[in-house]
């Protein structure tokens, strides 16, 4: 049986820790996808449970040196990390500073005290073995990783810094035994400066990662920790946990409604913003549904609990959020698949750059300067965070905009949509018909009183938008007798001892009703506009007609409007005729009509538009769009819709709001312009860095790189990824 799992993993600092858990555990029997996400440091885990069990998995990655988490621990252990990091960061500046200032002060022209001067081969190793010791968990991380064949971005930080500590200390007795050697250099300063930059930026990699997950958070905060429920006439003021199925459960204004119901007594307007994305207070009455995690504001209501703990509207968004960040899309796997290859290549340059200026006769010191500065410099950090943040943060802001996006393949698919696709009922328009146009023929008589009279006995989807039209007029209903339904043709009953018919011009024919030309000129009119007409008659005589329709929904017009302006061309799919299917498309501005297709034919209707090299998306809300849903590039589906297409849609619009089809496609492009920017600097930024490490540039312009510089350079690369991403809050 196939599970899937989410495991919290520490000890990862690049991508290829990333790459190594995720090569690991696919090649291993009965995991069917194991994917990692660095920014949130989980696992998504799909495994067959009759081929390996969940301890064996959390096994194999302790085995590659990491440590599986539980989530009850999540937040006080991330905490704790934190504040370790703060520290450690902290003392390796503290110590790292002043043997910086001893080693580097006289070369800049600085006063240092004699004590110093004379004392400054045994200050300067002390103070660099405080440094090391404070950082000693990198070289540790960095130093297992080789020993496990699975080189990281601290066996780089590990070798470098390694390096060139211990050439110092061969340096340091050489010179004690001979004081007057004054051809080598100590590179103290160096292994110091390098630990005390990616000690620093260590501890703000983890403060900002922490921060692109903020959205997330602040979804899993809207779950409150317990619920009033009324049990045997009692109040019980119990953990959320305890909530069960049928509790009648009580909300005071200003209290978080606790778990998903249906309201049975009161009345409240209640802020569903944070779940929903919409500001104004939703009014809630008897009958009503309220969603777990919002706010009640004004009244006191008691609901019925339907859905509990997992199966929440908000626990699924949390759910999906989540599983969104740790897919992948395509870019990721490709930078993935370099950042793999990326620490031997650079160790494999190191080497062969150190060998070239042996060869070319270079004096150690400067052998030493490129060997380290080349393994210094080049950072698979910045390749392994560019996508992910980007991905979280993107996934996030669409989920307090009322978006969910189900996979990071929807996410980077949306941006390549050109055409998109509307199922037309329920999706465009409203999904229920109603009374659009009386036109009364006699004055004198309260027509819609009359139908509404006789259409109460129908059980037709026509009858129901006249009745509805009546109740909203508050107009009392006529006794009908002899009430007689005509298969295909309407109803005719008897109001007062009068024979009325209300139904469509074949029943009028049958009648002898005639139908005037003035009367038949309005009706063309009417079902021009793609409307349904109905004749309403007495004394053989016509009083009125009726005119019904599905009407559009209130956005769908300016979101049609929108995506005409982003360039995409627009097609309405419905099994209505083509009349009213065109009658429809021409009041809203769609491109392309696909009229009667039958719920079976809507897929073949895709994959003909997808087979002319378009990139389709799919917009729907019925199970008959739940094929046509799947056929598509990206599927979208309103959140009001059947559970089928929930499920089949890859996008979801918990609003039900079409202009939220827009925004999901420009956050789309907004997100992977900036995984396109970080994805871009980390190329360039370590293609350059490693070619100015190796020397190439010396010969024209006489300058190396000092590996202090190279540290410096590694750590603000990966921050300035960070930055970026984090300026996407910015985004409206």
């Amino acid at each position: 049986m196939k599970t899937k799992k989410i495991l919290k993993i520490q000890g990862m600092h690049c991508a290829t820790c990333v790459v190594n858990i995720e090569h690991a555990l696919n090649k291993e029997k009965g995991v069917v996808l194991a994917r990692v996400n660095l920014v949130t440091e989980k696992a998504n885990i799909e495994f067959d449970e009759d081929k390996i069990n969940l301890a064996k998995i959390k096994s194999l990655v302790k085995e590659l040196g990491y440590k599986v988490i539980e989530s009850r621990d999540e937040a006080q252990i991330k905490k704790e990390e934190l504040k370790e990091l703060k520290k450690k960061s902290l003392m390796s500046f503290i110590f790292g500073l002043p043997l910086i200032y001893i080693a580097m002060g006289p070369m800049l022209g600085l006063p240092v005290m004699s004590f110093f001067e004379e004392n400054n081969i045994i200050i300067q190793f002390i103070l660099a073995t405080i440094v090391i010791l404070s950082s000693f968990h990198i070289w540790k991380s960095g130093l297992k990783a080789i020993i496990r064949k699975n080189p990281n971005m601290d066996s780089l930080i590990f070798l470098g810094t390694s390096v060139a500590y211990i050439y110092s200390i061969v340096v340091s007795i050489i010179l004690w035994l001979n004081p007057e050697s004054s051809s080598f250099h100590l590179y103290y300063e160096s292994a110091a400066f390098i630990l005390v930059f990616i000690s620093f930026g260590k501890y703000l990699e983890a403060v900002t990662k922490g921060k692109t997950g903020e959205a997330i958070k602040k979804l899993i905060g809207l779950q409150p920790k317990t619920a009033t429920i009324i049990r045997n006439n009692k109040e019980l003021n119990v953990p959320i946990d305890e909530v069960i199925v049928d509790d009648i459960v009580l909300v005071k204004p200003g209290g978080k409604i606790p778990v998903d119901g249906i309201v049975i007594d009161g009345y409240s307007s209640v802020d569903e913003s944070m779940v929903t994305g919409e500001s104004i207070p939703v009014e809630k009455n008897k009958d009503d549904k309220v969603i777990g995690g919002t706010i009640n504001q004004t009244g006191r209501i008691l609901f019925k609990a339907t859905k509990v703990g997992k199966d929440t509207m908000l626990a699924q968004i949390i759910n999906i959020v989540e599983e969104a960040i740790s897919s992948k899309p395509p870019i990721q796997l490709l930078a993935d698949k370099i950042a793999f290859y990326f620490v031997p290549t650079v160790f494999i340059i190191a080497v062969l750059s150190s060998l070239f200026w042996i060869v070319a006769g270079m004096p150690a010191n400067f052998v030493l300067t490129v060997f380290v500065s080349v393994l210094i410099i080049a950072c698979p950090c910045v390749l392994g965070l560019a996508t992910p943040t980007a991905i979280m943060m993107g996934t996030g802001l669409a989920a307090q905009n009322g978006i969910l996006i189900k996979s990071n393949r929807a996410l980077e698919i949306a941006q390549k949509v050109n055409i998109v696709v509307f199922d037309k009922t329920g999706t465009l328009t409203e999904g229920k018909p109603v009374v659009t146009d009386i036109i009364r023929v006699v004055e004198s008589e309260n027509v819609l009183q009359i139908a509404a009279s006789l259409e109460k006995s129908s059980e037709h989807p026509l009858a129901q938008a006249i009745i509805n039209k009546a109740k909203e007029d508050k107009l009392k209903l006529f006794d009908v007798q002899d009430f007689e339904a005509i298969l295909g043709k309407g109803i005719k009953g008897k109001i007062n001892e009068e024979l009325v018919f209300i139904g469509n011009k074949k029943l009028m024919s049958d009648n002898n009703i005639s139908i005037g030309e003035d009367i038949q000129k309005e009706v063309n009119r009417l079902e021009g506009e793609g409307k349904t007409t109905i004749f309403l008659a007495k004394h053989k005589k016509i009083l009125a007609v009726i005119a019904i329709a599905d009407t559009l929904k209130e956005y769908s017009k300016e979101a049609i409007k929108k995506l005409h302006k982003m360039k995409q061309k627009v097609v309405m799919i419905t099994g209505d005729n083509r009349t009213v299917a065109e009658a429809i498309a021409a009041s809203v501005g769609i491109d392309e009509v696909l009229a009667e297709v039958l719920p079976q034919e809507k897929s073949a209707k895709i994959k003909e538009l997808q087979q002319q090299g378009n990139v389709v998306a799919m917009v729907g809300d019925g199970i008959n769009d739940a094929p046509a849903l799947a056929q598509s590039d990206l599927g979208i589906a309103l959140g009001s819709g059947t559970d089928v297409a929930l499920e089949t849609g890859e996008i979801i619009l918990i609003k039900n709001d079409l202009r939220d089809v827009i925004k999901a496609i420009d956050l789309s492009r907004y997100t992977f312009k900036k995984i396109k920017q970080n994805l871009f600097w980390a190329f360039f930024y370590n293609i350059m860095g490693i070619s100015i490490a190796t020397g190439v540039f010396y010969p024209i312009t006489g300058w190396l790189l000092n590996p202090s510089i190279a540290g410096a350079a590694m750590a603000l690369s990966s921050l300035s990824v960070l930055f970026n991403v984090l300026s996407m809050k910015r985004y409206n």
